[in-house]
């Protein structure tokens, strides 16, 4: 499920106790390896880039973070088990989940429907819920950071992406995130916030109904712009109260969405009529 490559010649063989066994990813933020626990237990180690690791308010940041990121429940999201914020290099280590993400299940089996359109909905309300409970905001909520694994879906990347954001803040855009799922208020130099998160889990959802973000992908500008200024496209979510719900999350004012947790009982409680999806079909991770 997890697409795992071989360790690159420079990368590290052991971070702590952990004996790194694969690359699991890159981003602009640090590398992510499949490792090893003393216990013998498969986890996931995040080790930060060294522009990072060299800046002093950086690493305080990012301790905050943790300690922040260790509060949220760990129910629908990827817990943090271990961090070294001292170290030469800082890393933290989580749960490893052998899932697929989101974007990559939709574009290998096109967009999903149905009962497991409502099961991907309420897990990943459950988690931003969660985490705004904890006083995190997540910053870049997107398909890509959505695992789809065997037991649901679980959102990753949380917290600890805020504090890396923040520490190079003062030399990028105020835009945060990945520009067709960043809020209006995020596009006009506002700072992110709950509101901002649930505009952007949103989008996420309209992408898992129909295979594309609701404001199109086309260049940043035009997407910027129909973010500010257009109404999201719904066509392809299915009528009912999911859609209702993305719509009223993808207003322009953030005072008018709906919290996380507001959404999540809107979830359930459309759950509950007549008809309702069941929460016992997972979306099928494709087999590689």
């Amino acid at each position: 499920m997890s697409n795992v490559d071989p360790l690159r010649p420079g990368d590290p063989s052991v971070l702590g106790g952990y004996r790194l066994l694969g690359l699991l990813g890159e981003g602009g933020q640090g590398t992510v390896f499949l490792a090893e626990a003393p216990s013998g237990e498969r986890v996931a180690v995040k080790l930060l880039h060294a522009r990072l690791a060299a800046d002093a308010t950086a690493r305080e940041r990012f301790r905050r973070e943790v300690e922040t990121a260790r509060r949220v429940a760990r129910f629908c999201t990827v817990p943090v088990l271990d961090a070294d914020v001292r170290n030469d290099r800082p890393y933290v280590v989580s749960e490893f989940v052998d899932g697929v993400p989101l974007d990559r299940l939709v574009r290998e089996r096109g967009p999903i429907g149905g009962d497991e359109l409502m099961r991907v909905a309420v897990g990943t309300a459950t988690a931003l819920a969660a985490i705004h409970r904890a006083g995190v905001v997540h910053r870049d909520f997107k398909p890509s950071n959505v695992l789809v694994a065997a037991d649901g879906p679980r959102v990753i990347d949380f917290g600890i992406a805020r504090a890396l954001d923040m520490a190079t803040a003062t030399t990028t855009s105020s835009v945060m995130g990945t520009p067709a799922y960043t809020s209006p208020e995020q596009i006009s130099g506002h700072p992110a916030s709950p509101a901002s998160d649930v505009f952007a889990w949103a989008i996420t959802m309209v992408f898992a109904a129909s295979g594309r973000p609701a404001f199109g992908a086309q260049t940043i500008p035009a997407v910027l712009n129909r973010i500010l200024n257009t109404p999201p496209d719904l066509s392809e979510v299915p009528e009912g109260p999911l859609r209702h719900l993305l719509d009223r999350c993808l207003v322009k004012d953030p005072s008018g969405r709906p919290t996380a947790a507001e959404a999540l009982l809107r979830l359930i409680d459309s759950a509950e009529a007549p008809n309702a999806p069941t929460a016992s079909k997972v979306p099928r991770a494709p087999r590689t």
